[in-house]
Order: C-alpha cells, then structure tokens, then sequence
C-alpha cells in the first residue's frame, strides 16, 4: 500500500513540476514580449488634457462674471463705439495675463 502512495505522490509531483515549469516559461515568455514591446514603442511626453481643470469651478466663474461686468462696464460708460470695441478687444487680448497674474499659474 506504501509502495502505491508513493507511486502516486511521485506522478503527482512530478505533474505538479511539469506545471510548475510550463507556468514559469509562460510568464517568461510573456514578459519577453513585453520588453520587446515597450523597447519599440514610441513614448511621447504626457500632456494636461484637460485645460480648464487648472481652476476650480468658483474661480472659473469669477473669471467670466468679472470679464462681464467689465465688458458691461465699457459698454455703458464710453459712448464713441470705435473706442467701446477697442477697449473690448484690449480686455479681451490682456484677460489671460490679467488671470495669471492675479490668481497665480499653478503646475
């Protein structure tokens, strides 16, 4: 009886090694592969896709309530209209610096 428990413990280790074995040349095979690939591939710099997500949403909103009030502003005050859109076109051209000075650029 020793004898066929011993048999079958060694048919099964010997099945449990055979496994072991084609496991470990998948795996190196696979992360063969995966070498290979990331050594081919071509990696670009990762870029913020997501322009308006440097600003909360409540600064985003101060933005534009501000930039309308100063367009209503020139709107109400200059009569000359040559002089209210260059004025507008002015507010409009300087609003980016005028936000980074004032809020701050954030990386």
């Amino acid at each position: 009886m020793s004898r066929e428990r011993a048999r079958r413990r060694a048919v099964r280790l010997a099945e449990a090694e055979a496994q072991r074995a084609a496991r470990a040349r998948q795996v190196a095979r696979r992360e063969r592969r995966r070498a290979l690939r990331r050594r081919f591939t071509v990696r670009l710099p990762r870029r913020r896709t997501a322009r308006l997500n440097r600003r909360s949403r409540g600064e985003r909103a101060a933005i534009a309530v501000l930039t309308l009030a100063a367009l209503g502003l020139v709107w109400t005050l200059v009569d000359a209209l040559a002089l209210r859109l260059a004025l507008i076109a002015l507010l409009l051209i300087a609003l980016p610096a005028i936000v980074v000075i004032t809020l701050g650029r954030r990386t």
